[in-house]
């Protein structure tokens, strides 16, 4: 399996962020990484990462791509996965996993985090695959229910 760090958007690294890509198939199931950005600009529950493979760790300035892109929101005691996106060049090596799980490590850490959901849309599943192989289980939570192409999950508890 790959490890990954998150780091965070900068000035630096904000165009290789709006430049990676989705296959075709993809793009209808997963936000723009722009937009994302403009939410997190807004919005400072959120908090836009970077995907970098672990090789990084400890460079100032990668000296390779960016794998991906995640974004949680801490709100009401609820860390979130908003986003979740790997570059299509580096798919099915192991990074989406990786990624999923040290944003749930990261999150563990806050300790206003009292449980862990994401969601995906409901025809994405890789993204479904992924989230019960991680240990993700329905929420039925009744907000959710306006939003009838999402499958809304949490973090099944130790």
């Amino acid at each position: 399996m790959s490890i990954v760090t998150l780091r965070p958007i900068t000035r630096a690294n904000l165009l290789e962020c709006l430049n990676m890509q989705l296959g075709e198939e993809q793009k209808r199931l997963i936000a723009p990484n722009a937009s994302s950005l403009a939410e997190a600009y807004v919005d400072k529950n959120l908090y836009p990462w970077a995907i970098y493979d672990q090789k990084e760790r400890g460079w100032e300035k990668p000296n390779s791509n960016m794998v991906g892109f995640t974004m949680y929101q801490l709100d009401s005691g609820v860390g979130f996965v908003l986003r979740l996106m790997i570059d299509e060049r580096y798919q099915g090596k192991g990074y989406g996993e990786a990624a999923m799980r040290e944003v749930i490590r990261k999150m563990k850490l806050c300790p206003a985090v009292e449980m862990i959901g994401t969601s995906h849309h409901m025809d994405n599943q890789v993204a479904s695959a992924l989230y019960k192989k991680i240990g993700f289980v329905p929420w039925d939570i009744g907000w959710a229910k306006k939003y009838e192409t999402e499958v809304y999950l949490r973090l099944k508890e130790d």
